[in-house]
């Protein structure tokens, strides 16, 4: 009697919170979720395919706070690329996506101390760069240096054939990205990734759409095609 109860209880509650009922098949995951988990963890920590229902419904009818959530991610990143030109925009955007998809060795997930740490000490050694000196500034904490270590070869190959022109935009770019992780971080004290939840909010959303029109692309194409769905929300 025990045990039937026990499978009862395991069959109808959420996998993902362990504590509300299921009540929506997940094609991501094929398993039964509650709503909530598929409302608040949708394209952030399930991949949702682009024929999900549930996703395409979001689409149709996203909830007010959705929207909201919405607004306040593309306000903090347009006002973050109002002074940026456009080939500085696409930079900035490519920067971004790196960091979205970064995956740390150990999978242990950054905080926005690490971004801010990162895009600073990058932005540095780029600053030194412009001034015609080799000097590779370093983070403090492991897990800044890494992702420095990971950005920082996309970074020169972007900016191959350049030269100082290059290292400016990348030096403006990265402090931008720094600043803005700061002052997501200062409105969100309590949440120490809220700058990388929003990116991977905003970044998923372009991605998605990217996949649904066939212009998705791992390459140098990414900062155009995410500049679009950015600043035309």
């Amino acid at each position: 009697m025990n045990f039937r109860a026990n499978y009862t209880i395991r069959d109808v509650v959420c996998p993902l919170c362990a504590s509300r009922k299921t009540r929506r098949s997940c094609p991501a995951l094929g398993k039964q979720i509650c709503p909530v988990c598929c409302g608040t963890k949708r394209l952030v920590e399930i991949a949702c395919p682009s024929d999900c229902p549930w996703l395409a419904s979001a689409r149709e009818h996203p909830p007010a706070v959705f929207v909201r959530q919405r607004a306040r991610d593309m306000g903090l990143l347009i006002k973050s690329m109002r002074d940026l030109n456009e080939r500085q925009t696409q930079l900035f955007l490519m920067v971004a996506s790196l960091i979205k998809a970064y995956t740390p060795q150990d999978l242990r997930a950054i905080a926005d101390t690490d971004v801010i740490e990162a895009a600073e000490a990058l932005a540095a050694t780029y600053e030194t760069a412009a001034r015609g000196l080799i000097y590779e500034h370093r983070p403090q904490s492991l897990q800044a240096e890494r992702l420095a270590a990971t950005l920082k070869p996309v970074l020169t190959e972007a900016g191959k054939g350049l030269g100082s022109a290059f290292d400016r935009d990348a030096a403006v770019v990265l402090r931008c990205m720094s600043a803005a992780a700061r002052e997501w971080q200062s409105q969100n004290p309590a949440q120490p990734k809220a700058f990388m939840e929003l990116l991977q909010r905003v970044l998923a959303q372009r991605d998605d759409g990217a996949r649904d029109d066939g212009t998705g692309s791992a390459d140098g194409e990414t900062g155009r095609s995410a500049g679009a769905s950015l600043i035309v929300p």
